[in-house]
């Protein structure tokens, strides 16, 4: 666990969380990249407030020899900079020592997805009539079908589902609510969990928490399932299919949008679909997909016509 915070960063946190609706992982994300940051400075006989660049550059110079990535140490100049900033518009400090400091270049890395064969391999192990079994193929299916993350799948409540509508409500990042398409074998596959023989026999006598009792997935105990819940549950599967190198959670987000990209569907489409505030985001599963990107400029090119590929 991060250690405690200084009084400002302290109210930075809350900020985040009161003013800018961060969620609770981002937040203890945040703190223990303060935690460690102000660890350093005390170290060093410094408060946050009286840092200045050399001693920015010098902490991220630190994190980075001792073996962090890249991608984690610009995440921590995120949020220590973010900081700073708020302890200027406060008052509480005369300048922020970040603002010419440059983030460490981050590796550019294409999301990896599964091929059809692979996630149909993925699906067919958990193809059974436990309540365990219909549990897990919901949740395969779920972040297959709609490519939902993680987080927002373990938040889903009985509340989010529209019976009849095709539709299911999703609380994504900053609290943001959107509706995605609820069908097919995603649906079917939910309807199973939540019928007779599914999630009813996981329902405990007496819920340990109260707000349990609105999860649509239980773990075993009757609880509502976690994060770790869920990565468990694919790793299980995965391992079955002979993917357990491939597979965890996100790699069915990935699986999801490059495929429907593969199938033709508008990039603003899987945009909505996934979440993504911005376009950007999502068009780097346009480079995934090698056959997209060729149908694309046949599609497209006024040269392409129907030559023979070299």
């Amino acid at each position: 666990m991060a250690r405690a915070v200084c009084d400002e960063a302290e109210e930075y946190l809350t900020w985040l969380a009161v003013e800018q609706g961060r969620s609770r992982n981002t937040l203890l994300a945040y703190r223990r990249d303060l935690s460690s940051y102000e660890g350093y400075l005390a170290e060093r006989g410094l408060e946050p407030a009286a840092a200045s660049e050399a001693d920015v550059e010098a902490y991220l110079a630190a994190r980075l020899a001792e073996g962090i990535s890249p991608a984690s140490v610009s995440r921590a100049l995120a949020c220590i900079r973010g900081m700073h900033r708020f302890l200027v518009e406060e008052g509480m400090a005369a300048g922020d020592p970040t603002a010419d400091v440059s983030s460490p270049r981050v590796p550019y890395r294409l999301p990896k997805a599964l091929n059809e064969a692979e996630v149909l391999a993925l699906l067919a192990t958990a193809k059974g009539a436990t309540p365990i079994e219909r549990r897990d193929l919901a949740i395969l299916e779920l972040l297959y079908g709609t490519g939902i993350r993680v987080s927002e799948l373990t938040g889903l409540s009985l509340t989010d589902l529209r019976p009849g509508s095709g539709l299911l409500r999703v609380t994504g990042k900053g609290s943001r609510e959107r509706l995605v398409p609820l069908v097919g074998a995603a649906a079917e596959a939910l309807g199973r969990w939540l019928g007779p023989g599914g999630r009813p026999e996981l329902v405990p006598r007496r819920w340990a928490r109260r707000q349990d009792s609105e999860a649509v997935f239980l773990n075993a105990r009757g609880g509502r399932i976690g994060r770790q819940g869920v990565w468990l549950v694919i790793s299980r599967h995965a391992e079955a299919a002979g993917l357990e190198r491939k597979v965890h959670p996100h790699v069915l987000r990935h699986s999801c949008a490059t495929h429907m990209l593969e199938h033709g569907a508008d990039i603003r489409v899987v945009q909505e679909l996934l979440g993504h505030v911005s376009i950007a985001t999502t068009q780097v599963y346009t480079l995934v997909s090698p056959e997209h990107l060729r149908k694309a400029y046949e599609a497209a090119h006024p040269r392409a016509g129907r030559a023979r590929a070299l």
